[in-house]
């Protein structure tokens, strides 16, 4: 199945690059897309618990889903994975 997931704090290619490079570790999630200009993310997954999981992954660097609570630390993980992805290439 494929998804496509809109997400709070995404800023630049530094925080593309670790979403993509997270998400396309995992098993049974696939062929991500990080869209920046519309704020999403596109991938397929297998079953409703990879799809969650991916979910949870996303909150976990800072990038919660749209309508999910977005706290201070939220955007400060966010922050940090965006470094990351600048410093990771």
């Amino acid at each position: 199945m494929r998804t496509t997931v809109h997400i709070q704090n995404l800023k630049c290619g530094g925080c593309e690059r670790t979403i993509a490079n997270e998400l396309n570790q995992q098993k049974n999630i696939s062929e991500v897309e990080v869209n920046i200009n519309d704020e999403s993310v596109s991938f397929n997954f297998h079953t409703n618990h990879d799809f969650e999981r991916a979910k949870h992954i996303l909150s976990t660097l800072g990038y919660p889903i749209l309508g999910e609570e977005n706290k201070l630390m939220t955007k400060a993980k966010s922050y940090i994975s965006c470094a990351v992805g600048k410093i990771k290439k």
